[in-house]
């Protein structure tokens, strides 16, 4: 299907490739001590986009695994949209140069909302707004922090903004492969214009195979969906998911 991109995600955590579960820090598994080499692999294996988070930054609210990041950006020719710490318009400003092709604003998101419609606005097509739920109420700050605000609240904030597209996870299935939370990733793209990617407990191709037929049924758009661990524990086959959304 056109349009719909698998998005294998490299999760960074003291310079390694690592997955958490739902989010906590402590539960990380080490996939790859070279960030660069995993970057390459999932390129040869065909994947148009990386989605790279800075685990570290997240938590510090201020970029932590730089050399990792300029290191998969040396490595790989394909799109690399990156999140975690990125919280001011010169962090925004110096990814961006560094040849980061979409930046992803989670936490300030929800905490400065005037930022984030002046950095759309400053690079149209190249802003992504990271919303991170736990039961329909929005996270911020690496998830330590759940607001009262609902994941619906923050997105509708910014339909006219200018975001390119909404990653929407569901932490409560974060690294689980308990599977993805469609129910709620179709309802809220039925209500955005906004197209919404999926994140969050991807586990089989059959998650896959489920948002595609959800991405065509409409209404909404679903432009996508974020794979980890399935991907490196070889739960979905590389070629049989791009095979899939190719068809």
């Amino acid at each position: 299907m056109s349009g719909f991109t698998l998005f294998p995600a490299i999760d960074l955590k003291d310079g390694a490739c690592v997955r958490l579960q739902r989010g906590e820090m402590d539960r990380a598994t080490v996939y790859s001590a070279d960030p660069a080499a995993q970057a390459r692999a999932w390129q040869d294996a065909g994947f148009t986009w990386l989605h790279v988070v800075d685990l570290n930054g997240a938590f510090a609210g201020k970029p932590v695994n730089a050399a990792a990041v300029s290191a998969i950006l040396g490595a790989v020719d394909i799109p690399v949209q990156l999140g975690g710490g990125i919280r001011d318009m010169a962090a925004i400003e110096a990814w961006l140069a560094a040849g980061i092709s979409r930046v992803i604003l989670g936490s300030v998101a929800v905490k400065n909302p005037d930022l984030v419609g002046a950095a759309c606005r400053a690079f149209p097509g190249r802003i992504v707004v990271g919303i991170d739920a736990r039961d329909g109420r929005v996270a911020t700050d690496g998830w330590a922090d759940i607001s009262a605000v609902t994941a619906l609240d923050v997105a509708l904030r910014f339909e006219d903004a200018g975001a390119t597209a909404i990653v929407y996870t569901d932490i409560g299935r974060d690294g689980m492969l308990s599977g993805v939370n469609l129910r709620q990733t179709v309802e809220l793209a039925a209500k955005l214009s906004t197209p919404v990617i999926a994140s969050g407990g991807v586990a089989s191709l059959d998650d896959v195979t489920q948002l595609l037929a959800a991405a065509a049924r409409g209404p909404g758009r679903i432009a996508g969906v974020i794979i980890g661990r399935a991907l490196y524990d070889g739960r979905i086959d590389s070629a049989a998911a791009l095979s899939v959304v190719t068809a």
